[in-house]
């Protein structure tokens, strides 16, 4: 291991991801804003997806996710969603909740923990 740190998508406020020690921290994602909760989960694991690949792992080597919600009554529809992506034998831990997101026309994010290969 090594304690060089490798960041994905570095901007001006923050990175898309960063990797230290065979670790990944994937910042929060979201969809399409305007769009239903179906389309703007597809989104925010799309681009979970895009990041995991582009740092050279995937979605079964996610360790914890955290999604939250603009409404916990979307629970069940953001699940569908989720129980189709996620890897049976390989599902993270993980945590939902209910939180007021950066604008009104978001309705879910998603972050990520994962380890590299």
């Amino acid at each position: 291991m090594t304690n060089e740190i490798t960041r994905y998508g570095t901007g001006p406020r923050m990175s898309e991801a960063v990797a230290c020690n065979g670790i990944l921290w994937v910042a929060g994602q979201v969809g399409t804003p305007g769009a239903s909760v179906t389309d703007q989960t597809k989104a925010c694991l799309a681009e979970v997806d895009r990041i995991l690949a582009q740092a050279g792992t995937d979605k079964t080597r996610i360790l914890s996710a955290q999604i939250w919600l603009a409404d916990m009554a979307s629970f069940a529809e953001m699940n569908a969603v989720w129980d189709a992506w996620v890897p049976q034998g390989h599902t993270p831990a993980r945590a939902t909740g209910e939180a007021k997101l950066a604008t009104p026309e978001y309705l879910v994010e998603v972050i990520v923990t994962a380890a590299l290969r």
